[in-house]
């Protein structure tokens, strides 16, 4: 019966998911869109940290904690999120749900795990209009629309060759399709001009973590990592077609394939550079943890020729993150309350991003609870996620959002029926 209910659960939200854009930020644009978070609620409500590991959770951005898995784990996520999007002049809100993640993961041997799974890589998703005048006092209306994403599928295998190191690797191959249009239309002008550019594009890239985890006192433990994601090597086949419609009807009136061959545009590459994270935290196992997390990543070499966008440069990246767990007692008969895992985390994004000579940075403060389901080691986990990127300088967009997040971690245990003789 679980089985199915959560069967149900994951394909209900994968509808949900397809049936919209997973998002709504006009920052998306740029790049090949919106990078989204790839770890579970569990990390996310962390601040997204990397580096801690147990025995009985996935972290899907850290190869190397599958070397402490000592169950099978089954993981889903979505989250929900709302926009409140703002520039000088007037203010909007939207929102979207999400199928974040669907990953399974179980040892192998006594300190190696593998695991396997589907997530999403970037979003793309906007709808933007502007209005100017041109040289005869008409208005120009400009309408931009984006939407697609690019997804991923992975396999990450874990080991820990020596007491208190373990190490993993991880590869991921990228698949997806990317839409751009640009509509305009002249007052008074019967028909408009539009400009739609599409890329399929697929790749692979690979992510490697160290893990040093030695013991103090017999309690403490000291948490030190090392990750590195590997250069994304994107390999994109691009389509642009130009033309005009009626304003009336919508028809299209002459439309034209551009010959992308002669301009050497027809396949691009596109190549996200490394990221780097290195990461350093302290606790006491099953009771307490409190770590911290500086990434960084050279997006400076980073370009899209077949967009070709003028308004936006890309500098270096970094992101700051501390995030903690906290259980009161997590063997309590007595109260159900001292069982659940409080987390909490606050980060801060320089996105690389700079757009109208104004930098594109993100702030967010992270918290949730890990809900044990009955007496087994699977639960339930929510998260809450507040945050600001962007500005209303230069003419931008400034984004307040806030985010709601549900996983769900559930072991072999889970699904074994109880016997009674």
């Amino acid at each position: 019966m679980v089985k199915k209910i959560l069967i149900a659960l994951v394909c209900l939200c994968a509808l949900g998911a397809n049936g919209q854009n997973a998002t709504i930020s006009p920052y998306s644009y740029f790049g090949v869109g919106d990078i989204r978070n790839s770890g579970t609620v569990e990390n996310q409500m962390m601040a997204g940290l990397q580096m801690y590991a147990d025995s009985i959770h996935l972290n899907l951005q850290n190869p190397a904690a599958y070397s402490s898995l000592r169950l099978t784990a089954y993981t889903a996520g979505i989250s929900h999120k709302r926009f409140g999007l703002k520039d000088a002049n007037e203010k909007q809100s939207e929102s979207v749900t999400n199928l974040d993640y669907l990953s399974i993961g179980f040892p192998i041997a006594k300190n190696a795990g593998i695991g396997f799974g589907l997530m999403p890589y970037t979003s793309v998703g906007y709808n933007l209009n502007s209005q100017t005048l041109n040289e005869d006092g008409d208005t120009v209306t400009n309408v931009f629309a984006g939407e697609g994403g690019i997804n991923r599928v992975y396999l990450s295998l874990g080991y820990q060759p020596f007491k208190d190191i373990s190490i993993g690797a991880t590869v991921n191959y990228n698949f997806g399709e990317l839409e751009y249009q640009r509509i305009q239309s002249v007052e008074d002008v019967q028909f408009g001009t539009l400009d739609t550019r599409t890329s399929k594009i697929n790749g692979f890239d690979f992510n490697y973590a160290l893990n040093y985890t030695p013991t103090f006192k017999d309690k403490y433990t000291l948490y030190a990592h090392v990750g590195v994601n590997t250069q994304v090597n994107l390999v994109s086949k691009n389509n642009e077609r130009l033309g005009s419609f009626s304003l009336d009807t919508g028809a299209d009136i002459e439309v034209i394939d551009v010959d992308l061959d002669a301009s050497g545009l027809r396949n691009t590459e596109l190549k996200i550079p490394t990221v780097t994270t290195l990461g350093l935290g302290y606790g006491e196992n099953k009771k307490w943890f409190i770590g911290g997390e500086y990434t960084f990543q050279q997006l400076s070499s980073f370009s899209n020729d077949f967009l070709q966008v003028q308004n936006v440069e890309y500098t270096d990246a970094s992101s700051f993150a501390l995030g903690s767990y906290f259980i009161p007692d997590y063997r309590s008969i007595s109260s159900y309350f001292n069982r659940i895992t409080y987390r909490a985390g606050l980060r801060y994004d320089k996105t690389g991003m700079v757009v109208n000579n104004e930098e594109i940075n993100n702030f967010g403060i992270t918290f949730g609870f890990g809900l044990p389901l009955g007496s087994n080691f699977s639960n339930i986990n929510l998260g809450f996620e507040l945050g600001k990127r962007g500005t209303t300088d230069a003419g931008l967009i400034e984004e307040n959002y806030f985010k709601i997040n549900v996983g769900l971690s559930l072991n072999d245990k889970w699904f074994i029926k109880r016997k009674i003789n």
